[in-house]
């Protein structure tokens, strides 16, 4: 069974099925452009231990500058990047893996993913990334918007068990099939987009909740996530905003109204895409 700890603060983390240690709490750099030295490097400077990243972000080498502006050791900071699955399978896959790390400027990624079940030839794909990571490239292999089937499928094939399923999570997509089958599974859970990318900041539950507790709409959404102990990513553009994003550990939202919040996914709806139930076909995992 996988752990589920609520993180207490920046420096909390959890252990993965593979003995590596992740922060419990990050910064995602989702399609952040000019300024993501700046805010990667003021967001360790706060005491964020954990950047989230991807090849389609095309913003890893942001991820490297930051940190090496930011002057802290690369052992220090948990990084985590995806490849987009495609039709070249494990060779492209392996380029980008080696593209990744020369923008990082770093000879290891701490937590590579296949970006969604798609591609057809996610299979070929992970078997080449654990090759990566008995090199040393790649300390630990997961996935992202993998369903229930596909999990089920890299089973069946005898692979090694993702350490890490990213999904988007939030409380109008709780997804809560695929999180009950990873904490059964010793998969941990990371969820993505726990702002909704900023589509539902204005909703009536989430502002008078968060008149209730004196805090922002922002805060009360990680808070959710946090609180659900999964490992939680906002992203933010603004070098502002890191600090209050990051204050939802010296507080917790009472039970009545996290079952409020829990009640919003009894109408599911998605920020963004949701590659979770594409075909085994498409992710080439049959």
């Amino acid at each position: 069974m996988a752990s589920r700890l609520i993180a207490k603060s920046l420096e909390s983390t959890v252990k993965l099925n593979d003995g590596v240690v992740i922060p419990l709490f990050g910064l995602g750099v989702y399609l952040i452009d000019n300024n993501c030295t700046d805010v990667v490097a003021a967001a360790i400077n706060q005491g964020y231990r954990l950047i989230d990243t991807a090849e389609l972000y095309g913003n890893e080498h942001g991820v490297g500058n930051g940190i090496k502006e930011s002057g802290k050791k690369r052992e220090d900071i948990f990084v985590v990047s995806k490849w987009w699955p495609s039709s070249e399978g494990a060779k492209r896959a392996l380029q980008t893996l080696d593209h990744c790390l020369n923008s990082l400027q770093s000879n290891y990624i701490d937590l590579y993913l296949l970006h969604a079940p798609q591609g057809g030839h996610c299979a070929e794909a992970y078997r080449a990334l654990l090759e990566a990571k008995k090199q040393g490239k790649i300390r630990s292999v997961g996935v992202s918007n993998f369903g229930v089937i596909h999990l089920e499928a890299l089973a069946k094939l005898g692979l090694e068990k993702p350490s890490v399923n990213q999904i988007e999570l939030h409380p109008w997509q709780q997804k809560q099939d695929i999180v009950k089958y990873c904490r059964e599974h010793d998969i941990t859970v990371m969820g993505y987009s726990p702002l909704a990318k900023g589509q539902k900041i204005q909703d009536k539950t989430i502002n008078e909740i968060a008149n209730k507790l004196s805090k922002t709409p922002a805060q009360i959404l990680i808070r959710w996530s946090v609180q659900h102990g999964y490992i939680t990513i906002p992203k933010t553009s603004q070098k502002s905003r890191l600090q209050t994003n990051a204050d939802v550990f010296d507080w917790s939202i009472p039970d009545e109204d996290m079952k409020v919040l829990d009640a919003l996914g009894d109408k599911p709806w998605s920020c963004t895409w949701n590659p979770t139930n594409n075909s085994l076909r498409e992710a080439g995992l049959q």
